[in-house]
């Protein structure tokens, strides 16, 4: 006769918490990228999945993670449906409310300015879809870009030259579920609102051109959140966003930052 294994996670808990956030992270899983070039993209990602557990549960079911997981990967041949699979956690863990998150590399071809040589930047990117029985659903779409910026006051003060550093802007923006909004769309917004964007090839022809670019564009950190800010702002699409600069200083012991969100209304 098969004995029967107790199953600890359903037994009753009694001391009267709610848990927010309780799942599985780092789970690694390929998935299949659409490109705006209309060409596919395999990734390597790493995911993050919880639900909400009610108080008079003593745990949740970490295995279902994983099969629901796999399962809604191997049925979309472009990544996971992120709404339909979160759909399936909330009903397979008897929860009110689920989190997914793939983050991942992404890669675009990049042609140097004047050379024209072309080689790969990679850019950190995620998906997230959060789902909730009183607030529906919401995707956001993540992306981190470096880019140069130069210090318009060390332009203005010094005889000859500026001092310029890396930055790092990190982006999110979540839109209608009828839209669609390409990595590579958000990717050129950032990029344009820099002193500079970052190619991973460059001739001398070509660090002769970002150099100058730079020093004829100088920018705070203040600068570039503004200028993105005010471009995510005229996107009638985007319902929220989150933007944040670090810049890594070259002539300090510290980094410059800003932060702005909205919800817009």
């Amino acid at each position: 006769m098969e004995k029967i294994l107790k199953d600890i996670q359903n037994k009753k808990d009694s001391r009267g918490i709610d848990i927010q956030k309780v799942g599985i992270k780092n789970i690694e899983v390929p998935l299949i990228i659409e490109r705006k070039d209309e060409a596919n993209q395999v990734v390597y990602a790493k995911a993050r999945l919880n639900v909400s557990l009610p108080q008079n549960y003593k745990g949740t079911h970490m295995s279902r993670f994983v099969e629901v997981l796999n399962d809604w990967r191997q049925k979309n041949l472009l990544g996971v449906d992120i709404q339909g699979c979160l759909n399936q956690i909330c009903q397979r863990l008897n929860s009110s409310s689920a989190e997914l998150e793939f983050k991942f590399k992404y890669f675009i071809e990049k042609t140097a300015p004047v050379s024209g040589l072309k080689s790969s930047m990679c850019y950190d990117c995620s998906f997230e879809g959060i789902l909730d029985d009183n607030k529906g659903y919401k995707f956001i779409l993540g992306v981190k870009v470096p880019l140069t910026t130069l210090c318009p006051c060390s332009k203005e003060i010094s005889d000859y030259s500026a001092h310029n550093q890396r930055a790092l802007a990190s982006v999110k923006i979540s839109y209608n579920n009828d839209e669609h909004i390409w990595i590579e769309d958000l990717i050129e917004i950032i990029e344009n609102c820099a002193s500079c964007e970052l190619y991973p090839l460059l001739k001398r022809v070509d660090e002769k051109y970002v150099t100058e670019k730079a020093y004829n564009n100088p920018k705070f950190v203040e600068d570039v959140l503004r200028d993105i800010v005010l471009e995510l702002k005229k996107d009638e699409r985007i319902t929220y966003y989150e933007v944040e600069i670090e810049s890594f200083e070259s002539i300090h012991n510290h980094s410059a930052w800003a932060y702005q969100s909205e919800e817009k209304k």
